[in-house]
């Protein structure tokens, strides 16, 4: 089913505002994506280029580069969000929970919600059996975790036009490969709706530090451009403002300081609540039956 089969168009001044519970008006979103990149295939990333402009196998550089961050980088990030006492979703390939056991229990022991991100670090289109891969990838977060993850993000956002009936069939209930508006929205498949939670490709160290090549205070300033303005239309409406970084980008030391003043700066902010990717999901179930909300879709 081609994506426009899937969902509608709907033009955001066509729908009844959602509202948030309180006085809150924004809902950060902080994602934490942890992943295992196999030595023995090509890196999901680079950024050294190789001598003669030729990759070759192994990748040591770059699976090192990756590897410093679940030593080093992720222990930054958590040490500032467990200081502000705020929750993220961890964006977990099922793998970390048996090569980086440490990171995926010092993740569930905070209570963070777990994303399955995949069984390990390549594109969807890459996996041999797609549907036995989710089938895994669930099965060993549960069991680790005691809870079945209901959120996805698919490696590199990646999908074919059939994973959100096999997402559907696994059961989850969010996904986050759609990166097509400010608010939650609701696809269809063949075994029943599916949500879309408002990801994001632009407040992404990836595209912003490694495929952009900004400095890294670049950072803040998209950030905090974002945030006013989402802020400023959040009197109408609710807003979510998503925000994803990796380990062994954000967690660099010369990285880690812009990471931390944005999130210090939108904990201070009146108006604005820190949630996982389940409670938004929760939220907005509960806002749709709303009878000022039933036109949103």
């Amino acid at each position: 089913m081609i994506p426009s089969k899937r969902l509608r168009y709907s033009a955001i001044v066509d729908r009844a505002p959602l509202r948030l519970p309180g006085n809150a008006r924004v809902v950060v979103w902080p994602i934490v994506n942890v992943e295992v990149w196999d030595i023995g295939r090509p890196m999901p990333r680079q950024v050294l280029p190789p001598p003669t402009g030729v990759t070759q196998l192994p990748d040591f550089p770059h699976w090192a580069w990756h590897e410093y961050g679940m030593r080093v980088g992720f222990w930054r990030m958590k040490a500032l969000l467990d200081e502000l006492r705020i929750t993220p979703t961890l964006s977990i390939n099922a793998r970390v929970c048996l090569d980086y056991r440490r990171v995926a229990e010092a993740a569930r022991d905070a209570g963070w919600e777990f994303m399955g991100h995949s069984y390990d670090q390549r594109p969807i289109h890459a996996e041999p059996d797609q549907a036995a891969m989710i089938r895994q990838t669930v099965k060993v977060i549960r069991e680790f975790t005691g809870k079945r993850p209901i959120g996805w993000l698919g490696p590199g956002l990646t999908e074919t036009l059939d994973t959100p009936e096999l997402l559907a069939a696994a059961g989850i209930k969010y996904v986050a490969d759609w990166v097509i508006d400010d608010e939650p929205c609701t696809i269809k498949t063949r075994n029943g709706e599916l949500v879309t939670m408002p990801y994001t490709v632009e407040l992404n160290d990836i595209p912003m530090m490694m495929v952009q090549h900004h400095r890294a205070e670049e950072f803040v300033t998209r950030c905090m451009d974002y945030f006013e303005r989402v802020f400023r239309e959040s009197k109408e409406r609710a807003k979510i403002m998503a925000i994803a970084v990796h380990p062994y980008i954000s967690g660099a030391p010369h990285r880690i300081k812009y990471f931390e003043t944005v999130i210090r700066t939108l904990r201070k902010q009146t108006g604005v609540i820190f949630w996982t990717g389940e409670q938004i999901l929760e939220w907005y179930k509960q806002a749709r039956k709303s009878p000022r909300s039933r036109a949103h879709r």
